[in-house]
């Protein structure tokens, strides 16, 4: 019985880790998109992560919930302050992830799309040694 409870707590662990993966994807888009065109809409990110309008509308609203997002029907979505934050903080884990596989001679390519997964696991102490790492020059 013990055995089932601790394989219980590890999916409790990971759904939450995807979860805030998933706010900081988002969150970071966002932010993209506002900074790229002055606007963000549901439609907009559902073409960028290649997902329906109904996975987009349900993960806005996980954010809204989280006080991310705002978002009001039939307008623009913006970010509040806090999920500015979150973005520009993962924004800056991404770039340190991107910019330390270059460094390290990975293709540009495989950098963009590995730093995609990598950051989100990146320990702040592993993420401090490839800053520290990039800053040698």
């Amino acid at each position: 019985m013990e055995e089932f409870r601790e394989i219980a707590v590890g999916h409790r662990r990971t759904r939450r880790d995807h979860a805030a993966e998933t706010a900081e994807d988002y969150v970071e888009a966002i932010a993209s998109l506002l900074a790229e065109k002055g606007i963000c809409r549901v439609v907009d990110l559902a073409r960028r992560f290649d997902v329906s309008h109904v996975t987009v509308t349900k993960i806005i609203a996980r954010l809204k919930e989280s006080g991310l997002v705002v978002s009001e029907p039939y307008k623009p979505l913006e970010l509040t302050d806090l999920g500015q934050r979150l973005a520009n903080k993962s924004r800056k884990r991404h770039q340190t992830v991107y910019e330390f596989l270059l460094a390290i001679g990975v293709r540009e390519a495989v950098a963009a799309s590995d730093s995609e997964g990598i950051e989100h696991h990146v320990s702040p102490e592993t993420l401090a040694a490839m800053q520290e790492f990039l800053n040698r020059d």
